[in-house]
């Protein structure tokens, strides 16, 4: 059924239910994928959505090149007004003082009680709205107009057993929140095991180059093997010390709040505390 025909469905008041899959292109949305590209996970999706940030590393944007060559139903690449890096670094260059539209990223603070983190926006900003606006097109709702009372979507979403905390259904009613992964008991290892048991090369963990939550693994593998996104970082991390937008405090992109460039990077060191929470919604899967 061709996408007319599915708003024609729901206008008409049919149980049509469109299944769409969540891509990160990072570890458990890749697996979801392509078990349901192999049969072993049921109905085959009718579209996967990846919202763009414009900050993905390099392999992420690889990854998804090679989704949509192997996968076989239509891949759709979303982004939200020119992607997040540009909305940071537009913000940085314009001031405090900016009235344009920004959208906090959790950066780290330093301030007279202790260290704390910026308001989060970004997932749901450059992850979530986009999709969401996506699906409308897809059901064929014009801008403003309601949508179905019943449930017109099936939302799968790339959390794995060992991450079930995550589990939150979805904000829209006509939206309904599925995992597959859950479903069928796996672990984010098992997941590992599936991809190398097929022959699949093991994709990356999918986050923002400049993504606060990084733990000191992923700011060396990132400082090791992607220099641009590293230079990137480091730039970004000096730019935010006098704050973004309204922000008075001095901010970093390292929880250590010590300059990027500056950090011992140290794997061994890498504990959860009460700031290290991945990041929520569609990132990191």
């Amino acid at each position: 059924m061709g996408q007319e025909g599915r708003a024609l469905a729901l206008q008409d008041g049919g149980l049509f239910v469109i299944n769409i899959l969540s891509l990160g292109a990072g570890v458990q949305s890749t697996t979801m994928a392509l078990m349901a590209a192999h049969g072993e996970i049921t109905p085959m999706p009718d579209y996967a959505i990846f919202a763009d940030t414009g900050a993905e590393p390099w392999h992420v944007y690889d990854q998804l090149d090679f989704l949509e060559e192997v996968l076989p139903f239509p891949v759709l690449r979303v982004m939200e007004h020119d992607g997040l890096h540009k909305n940071i670094f537009s913000a940085l260059k314009d001031g405090k003082d900016s009235k344009g539209r920004y959208a906090s990223a959790p950066f780290f603070t330093e301030s007279k009680t202790g260290r704390g983190m910026l308001r989060r926006q970004c997932t749901s900003e450059f992850k979530i709205k986009p999709i969401e606006r996506k699906v409308r097109q897809l059901l064929g709702l014009k801008k403003g107009q309601r949508a179905p009372k019943e449930i017109a979507v099936s939302m799968w979403v790339g959390i794995s057993a060992d991450e079930a905390q995550r589990m939150k259904p979805n904000q829209k009613h006509y939206i309904q929140n599925r995992w597959p992964l859950i479903e069928k008991e796996m672990y984010r290892w098992g997941c590992l095991q599936w991809m190398e048991k097929h022959g699949y090369e093991l994709p990356k963990k999918s986050a923002c180059y400049f993504c606060p939550y990084h733990d000191d693994k992923t700011w060396l593998d990132i400082k090791q093997n992607d220099p641009d996104a590293w230079d990137d970082a480091v730039k970004m991390d000096e730019m935010i010390r006098g704050g973004v937008h309204k922000t008075k405090q001095k901010l970093f992109l390292h929880s250590s709040l010590t300059p990027l460039a500056d950090v011992d990077l140290d794997p061994d060191r890498d504990q959860v505390d009460m700031f290290g929470n991945e990041c929520e919604g569609m990132c990191g899967v």
